[in-house]
């Protein structure tokens, strides 16, 4: 397993005790995304959804590369490697 860090944004953080980062071991970023699901359920679930597919409105990075242009969830995970979350902001 790979140490990596995922950087939860600031309205996501009242779902994981307010932390900015959180430090996990994960080969993969599905595998973050499991262990975000036992570690922390409510963050894990503004995340992904019920299917476990990640939510329409949220992005994720893995270091400066969305993951949708790399390898998706299977997206392998080097050591300090880092997770960003971002979800989509929209106003009118």
């Amino acid at each position: 397993m790979t140490t990596i860090t995922i950087r939860v944004p600031s309205p996501l953080r009242a779902y994981c005790g307010g932390a900015s980062e959180l430090s996990l071991s994960a080969a993969n970023v599905r595998g973050a995304l499991e262990e975000l699901e036992r570690s922390h359920p409510s963050l894990y679930s503004n995340i992904c959804d019920e299917t476990g597919k990640v939510r329409r409105h949220v992005n994720l990075f893995v270091n400066k590369a969305h993951v949708r242009d790399r390898d998706g969830l299977d997206t392998v995970l080097k050591p300090g490697d880092v997770i960003m979350i971002l979800p989509a902001i929209s106003g009118g």
